[in-house]
């Protein structure tokens, strides 16, 4: 196990972080990352739940040589290790539930990695685009540009009264989801959190926890994507919990962030194992105390989002071993 996670720590170390990991972005302290992908399938093709192998591998054959008409400047990803695998999945680049070994599925991304293309996860296409902070303007410009690209290309399923057509009912329309990670802290710590998310929350807003559908919001870690609507009625959402957000840190005296920082950082120093839970709650203090210039940690916000996703990457089917490497990597990570 220990040669295993020595290989691994070489690898991970070997890649270049992702796009929106690399810069600072706007309103960083509060939002972490934007994301837009697009979702589209082929007209003629059955969805890929529904495929064989006989079908899929034309599919691929006709999106991969489509890309380079298309001229998007994506590389192919072959032979992908486990590390790179978990790596890729950690920075939100590939979806954890794409079968990537699979006949017929493939990964293309960027240099920088910005931008990914899935071929045959739940729909043909699934072409996202990451970027830094709160800039969902700049993610959906590019993305859209891609996808128009493709589209010129490739003839997509469409339907006059259901729009572009998605193996789930509830990505048809626009074939377009839009969401950003944001870092909540501070209306957590004032109990503000619940009744703010409620008031977001509408048929157009989702809000979920750091690990997607199902999670809690723990850390204050929370994805808030688009269901439908416009862009500009998304972006009116999330301004208003950017403003709310702001209201509830400026709310706290640095003493009190100080004291609170200390608490967790005590934490980190004394156990000997570490749930998922208070791993993620000890980095949502140093991420907030280093956006505010509170030196416990001495980190910086994208130190602990780089941090974060090496976090993600701890697993066992033994948890007890997983707990106690946990609390090592935790303070590893942390400098302690």
């Amino acid at each position: 196990m220990a040669e295993q996670d020595t290989w691994k720590r070489m690898v991970l170390s070997s890649m270049p972080r992702p796009y929106w990991l690399q810069g600072e972005g706007p309103e960083v302290d509060v939002v972490i990352s934007s994301r837009v992908r697009y979702m589209r399938n082929l007209r003629g093709h059955r969805f890929v739940s529904e495929c064989q192998t006989d079908e899929i591998m034309p599919v691929m054959e006709k999106i991969l040589a489509a890309v380079t008409a298309a001229r998007l400047n994506l590389d192919l990803k072959k032979s992908l290790t486990l590390a790179e695998r978990d790596y890729l999945m950690a920075c939100r680049v590939l979806s954890p539930d794409f079968a990537w070994t699979e006949p017929g599925r493939v990964l293309l991304t960027d240099a920088q990695h910005r931008t990914a293309l899935m071929v045959n996860e739940e729909d043909h296409i699934r072409y996202q685009v990451l970027t830094p902070g709160w800039s969902v303007y700049e993610a959906d410009d590019i993305a859209r540009a891609a996808i128009v690209k493709l589209g010129d290309v490739l003839d997509f399923a469409f339907s006059p009264k259901f729009g572009y057509l998605a193996s789930s009912p509830y990505n048809c329309g626009l074939g377009r989801r839009v969401s950003s990670m944001f870092h909540l802290v501070g209306l957590a710590h004032t109990k503000r959190l619940p009744q703010v998310i409620k008031a977001l929350i509408t048929e157009k807003v989702a809000v979920r926890g750091i690990f997607g559908e199902a999670s809690r919001a723990v850390g204050a870690f929370v994805q808030v994507s688009m269901l439908s609507g416009t862009r500009e009625e998304y972006v009116g959402a999330c301004d208003y919990l950017l403003q709310e957000e702001r209201s509830a840190r400026e709310s706290v005296s640095k003493d009190e962030l100080v004291d609170l920082s200390m608490t967790a950082r005590q934490l980190a120093l004394r156990s000997n194992t570490l749930s998922v839970v208070d791993s993620l709650r000890i980095f949502a203090w140093a991420r907030w105390a280093g956006s505010a210039g509170v030196e416990v940690f001495g980190l910086k916000p994208r130190d602990v989002d780089e941090a974060l996703t090496s976090l993600q990457m701890q697993g066992s089917a033994d948890e007890r071993s997983a707990s106690l490497k946990r609390a090592t990597t935790v303070r590893a990570l942390l400098g302690l």
